[in-house]
């Protein structure tokens, strides 16, 4: 498993990919939090608050997480390289999860330079030190829970398809449907199908409350579709 993850890593610097992930993560981020006019800039919050970041970063990693798992198994279908994968005397379920973890590092990566937001709003706040740490926290937790589960729905969306551009586009479908789908249909239907969605869970640990309901809804979620690829390429 762990030589498939720094494959997985090492494919992802050796070319563009993985600069251009994290670059492009920060750049929107940067744009919409500290340049741009509108409800997400940071500067006309008026007080100590990251809220906007946290409303602002599920919707662009559900594009940008699709677009780094696209490949991970459409890539090995198209090359003809899966079945000799299949081979490697590992189990499949070690190979899902060390082309997952290889994707999560990528992301996780990305993240970790957004913790200068918390410094520099820290800093701007008046009295200084003014940030509510409990609710960054929580929140940031909920992100990482969240980017868990997007990247095991990319993953298995890369089973379904050789193209890579289907692959993408299947993910996106499925990250926003599990994102804000159900919370559309409880409209429709029952209102208890919303907690079905990761929208309600993720918005829950963001006040900074630490669920155990919300943590067993995200890695149920992982859980499955970590299983549901095992499943499809074991079918392979």
């Amino acid at each position: 498993m762990f030589a498939i993850l720094k494959k997985e890593i090492n494919s992802f610097f050796a070319s563009p990919i993985g600069y251009l992930v994290i670059a492009i993560f920060l750049l929107l981020n940067g744009l919409f939090l500290w340049l741009f006019k509108g409800e997400f800039n940071l500067l006309d919050y008026g007080f100590a608050d990251l809220s906007a970041f946290f409303l602002l970063a599920p919707w662009i990693l559900i594009f940008l997480i699709p677009a780094v798992t696209m490949r991970s198994f459409s890539d090995e279908k198209k090359q003809g390289t899966l079945e000799l994968l299949l081979t490697k005397p590992i189990s499949h379920l070690q190979i899902v999860l060390g082309k997952y973890f290889g994707a999560f590092t990528l992301i996780l990566l990305a993240l970790i330079p957004t913790l200068l937001y918390v410094y520099t709003i820290n800093a701007l706040g008046d009295p200084v030190g003014n940030l509510d740490f409990g609710s960054t926290l929580g929140s940031y937790l909920g992100l990482l829970f969240l980017v868990a589960a997007y990247t095991a729905i990319g993953i298995f969306s890369s089973t379904l398809s050789d193209n890579q551009i289907v692959a993408f586009i299947i993910a996106v479908f499925l990250c926003f449907f599990f994102y804000v789908g159900f919370e559309g249909v409880a409209d429709f239907t029952a209102p208890f199908v919303e907690q079905l969605g990761m929208s309600t869970h993720y918005k829950s640990m963001s006040r900074g409350v630490l669920d155990t309901r919300d943590c067993v809804y995200f890695l149920s979620v992982t859980f499955l579709f970590i299983m549901l690829t095992k499943f499809n390429i074991k079918k392979q």
